[in-house]
């Protein structure tokens, strides 16, 4: 063969020419070598690519496999240590596979605000507030010592707020054993005497004796506060504890009755759906409202930490105390003995705003956080997401989810849940009747505290409150519009309130029945009358 036949490319006459004939032959080779490489090269980056995505994907799974494995473990309280940096799992709710709203999942966490305080520059602004309490105490004596000449540390609505607290922890005693010598042995008769199989009259007549507890509940502690003429403080206390241990109830009931309805004859005797009563007396005193045979656990109580957290209790009631007696007690003193005007009340509310805001926040901080975590600390209940970050939320939706955890998850478990399930096609319904239970709550613990029924709190709560709902934004704008809306509303709600229950002390009554609960004096005063 021929030097030309060795070039491979024919000319236009079909002979061969010989490379070295022709720089064109070379160009030509040298391009052909160039695809070749190229197509090798893209070969193997493709091939590259598959093995990297696969060995990701095998990585992944296997992150995935462990932390599965992690979450189980932590779902039976396995592997737990005393102090161990509880991880802030945004995951809390676990999804269902029938279709079902996801039910709450309980695992080992700090509350927010215990991470945030290993932040040297967050622990700061929580050493701004001990130096107000220290200033507000100072003035405190400074005052007393300069306008009376001696020390005063009677602290008179400390006393008055609080007064007769032996009959407040009478009526708790009364309401706890209640709760253990009534429902749980009910229940148990019940679940251990019924006949597997469909609902009988014997499961209709325990329903109703299960209603019946309730409103016996409900109206007792009503007359009880009524006839003992407790203050408003103590009011609230036996009020919220009335409420706590009926939401305490009614989960405990709403999820063991299901499983006893649900047991049948050869099921092991341990499945009948009737719990121990040790895992239902530790229900009662943990600080969470749905119930779960088991929670994670911690394996040591830190009581340097509970008394630490009841000390910061103490220390926001003085700090609440102090508001009080400086900045709101002050504005409304007069009330009654003066003619009411547009120009006061404006005045009152705005002078309101920032020292009612002020109360919110230690409330958030001491029932929320510190008493909540001094009593999970005790109990060594591991899943301390009392809350979230609601002081960053640009929306009242992500507010009112993040503001307090346990009752959200109570009302989301046993009442948004089964209401959509009742109108499954209409979850604002569901949604509006939330807020229709909460409202009425809240009112109902506003209304045995003050003795008056003044709905202004409900009105905010059903008419702005659940309308904001729908109003959602992202950005610094939507979280500084959220934040003025609720320092104007508590503004708001302080001077209302304070001007009725001045009025109810020194207004004459309006009728002597039981409308005069209803009608605000603060509205029909008639200073006129009271002055001649």
């Amino acid at each position: 063969m021929s030097e030309g036949d060795r070039s491979g490319r024919p000319t236009e006459n079909g002979f061969h020419r010989p490379v070295s004939e022709s720089v064109e032959d070379l160009t030509w080779r040298n391009k052909m070598h160039s695809q070749m490489g190229y197509h090798k090269i893209k070969s193997q980056a493709q091939q590259l690519k598959q093995d990297l995505q696969q060995a990701f994907i095998q990585e992944l799974d296997s992150l995935v496999d462990g932390f599965i494995e992690e979450v189980e473990q932590v779902e039976e309280g396995e592997g737990l240590s005393n102090n161990v940096s509880f991880s802030d799992l945004h995951s809390s709710k676990k999804k269902r596979k029938d279709g079902e709203l996801p039910d709450k999942v309980f695992m080992p966490r700090n509350s927010v605000l215990t991470d945030l305080f290993k932040v040297k520059d967050v622990k700061t602004i929580y050493h701004i507030f001990v130096a107000i309490l220290i200033v507000f105490s100072l003035n405190t004596v400074v005052y007393d010592l300069i306008n009376e000449g001696r020390l005063n540390l009677s602290f008179d609505l400390i006393q008055f707020g609080m007064g007769k607290f032996s009959k407040v922890m009478e009526m708790w005693v009364l309401m706890n054993l209640s709760t253990l010598l009534v429902v749980y042995p009910i229940f148990y008769y019940w679940s251990t005497n019924r006949k597997p199989g469909k609902i009988s009259g014997y499961d209709i007549t325990a329903a109703c004796v299960y209603i019946a507890y309730q409103l016996v509940f409900l109206v007792w502690p009503v007359h009880y506060i009524r006839d003992k003429g407790l203050p408003p403080g103590s009011s609230i206390i036996v009020t919220s504890e009335q409420i706590r241990l009926m939401m305490k109830v009614h989960a405990f009931v709403r999820e063991n009755a299901a499983k006893v309805l649900m047991y049948k004859k050869d099921d092991s005797a341990e499945e009948n759906g009737c719990p121990d009563f040790s895992k239902y007396l530790y229900f009662l005193f943990i600080p969470t409202l749905v119930y779960r045979d088991s929670y994670p656990r911690t394996q040591k109580i830190r009581w340097s930490y509970v008394v630490s957290n009841l000390g910061q209790v103490l220390a926001c009631l003085f700090f609440t105390y102090y508001i009080f007696e400086r900045f709101l007690v002050p504005v409304f003193r007069n009330f009654g003995r003066e003619h009411l005007t547009a120009r006061a009340v404006i005045l009152s509310v705005f002078g309101s705003m920032l020292p009612a805001t002020l109360v919110l926040v230690l409330a958030f901080f001491a029932i929320l956080h510190s008493w909540f975590n001094a009593f999970a600390e005790m109990l060594t209940f591991a899943d301390r997401m009392f809350y979230k970050d609601w002081w960053n939320s640009t929306s009242f939706a992500n507010y009112y989810r993040t503001w307090n955890i346990v009752v959200h998850d109570w009302l989301y478990t046993y009442v948004y849940k089964d209401a959509s399930r009742l109108f499954p096609n209409n979850r604002s319904l569901a949604m509006a009747f939330v807020f229709m239970i909460s409202a009425v709550a809240h009112e109902y613990v506003l209304v045995m505290c003050f003795r008056f029924f003044y709905p202004v709190l409900f009105v905010m709560f059903m008419g702005a409150g659940f309308g904001f709902i729908f109003f959602k934004g992202v950005g610094r704008g939507w979280n500084v519009f959220l934040w003025l809306m609720l320092i104007m509303g508590n503004g708001m709600l302080m001077c209302l309130y304070s001007m009725e229950w001045y009025a109810r002390q020194r207004c004459p009554e309006n009728m002597d029945n039981f409308m005069d609960y209803l009608i605000p004096r603060s509205w029909t005063c008639d200073f006129e009358a009271m002055e001649s």
